[in-house]
């Protein structure tokens, strides 16, 4: 049973995304991967919105760039909670046009939105949504996070060790 699923408007968007399925199965988390666009496979875009929550799906990613669509149409049809990944692409205005497209959404049709080409942030987001209801996932971000402590830590007393402490 996938607990997130992971899609795109274009295989371009693979290069961001996989930061998404990289964290995820670090932190030991089901997911699935497809393409899935707004504009070119709008019936497919449509049944998998419908039906994602039916298949075990409790989290979708939606990266999209240029125009930016996709995560916004997924969460006008999907009880689920929706990330959203705004995707520098070849046809994007420096990514602001996706950023804009996926963070200013309606009332009624939330969608969370990560920095530009954030997915790795938005695989952490997933896994700490479904933490919330799992014990297993949720000690894994605990570790998660208590590991970014100690690299902080070191690179602390690195820095201290060679231009002293003040």
């Amino acid at each position: 049973m996938k607990k997130v699923a992971i899609i795109m408007g274009s295989s371009s968007d693979l290069r961001v995304m996989e930061e998404a399925v990289n964290i995820l199965k670090d932190l030991g988390v089901d997911c699935e991967v497809d393409i899935v666009s707004a504009h070119r496979t709008p019936e497919k875009m449509f049944e998998f919105a419908k039906h994602a929550h039916e298949k075990g799906v409790k989290v979708i990613i939606a990266g999209a760039g240029g125009a930016a669509h996709l995560p916004g149409m997924i969460a006008s049809l999907t009880p689920l909670p929706v990330i959203g990944v705004p995707v520098k692409s070849s046809n994007s205005i420096d990514g602001w046009d996706s950023v804009l497209s996926i963070l200013q959404m309606p009332a009624g049709v939330p969608v969370a939105t990560v920095a530009l080409d954030g997915a790795r942030n938005a695989g952490i987001l997933a896994a700490q949504i479904l933490g919330t209801q799992d014990e297993k996932i949720r000690q894994r971000i605990i570790d998660f996070k208590s590991d970014l402590k100690e690299k902080v830590d070191l690179m602390s007393k690195d820095v201290k060790g060679k231009y002293g402490d003040g």
